[in-house]
């Protein structure tokens, strides 16, 4: 919002006219446009891959995956469970509850620094997200996603 004081005897802002910023500038775009790949963010790409995994696991099991909640955090907690093996986490799995559902848990930052490109990324996503699901199913990961562990 574009504010002046107004002083005694001055004229006020002419009806009819908007201010575009400021300074006269102009209005600011985005740097790239949105038609390039580069306008969104890796954030932004990650999760929509896990997004997209997590959908094609949950349309391969429909009733036992239909409340599961997939979510996407930066890093894993620093004081982890005392259960959780002392390495870094690539993903958690929180088992249902009366409060809440299912939640399996992807790490972002450990699954990109263990990447080169962005097709190992799609496929250690893939293995992170069936080995919890299968885990959460007592189903070995190969028999989740198959696709994800064929070499």
């Amino acid at each position: 919002m574009d504010v002046q004081p107004l002083r005694p005897g001055a004229p006020g802002p002419r009806p009819g006219r908007r201010r575009r910023d400021r300074r006269g500038r102009g209005r600011r775009w985005d740097l790239i446009p949105p038609h390039l790949p580069g306008h969104r963010s890796r954030r932004e790409r990650f999760d929509d891959l896990v997004a997209e995994a997590g959908a094609v696991l949950a349309e391969r099991f429909p009733r036992r995956l239909e409340h599961l909640q997939v979510l996407v955090e930066e890093v894993p907690p620093s004081d982890p469970a005392p259960w959780d093996a002392p390495t870094v986490l690539l993903g958690r799995v929180i088992p249902s509850t009366r409060e809440h559902p299912a939640q399996v848990i992807v790490y972002r930052r450990p699954l990109q620094t263990r990447c080169a490109t962005e097709d190992e990324l799609e496929t250690l996503v893939r293995q992170v997200l069936s080995e919890q699901i299968g885990s959460l199913l007592n189903l070995p990961p190969e028999d989740v996603d198959p696709e994800a562990w064929a070499d």
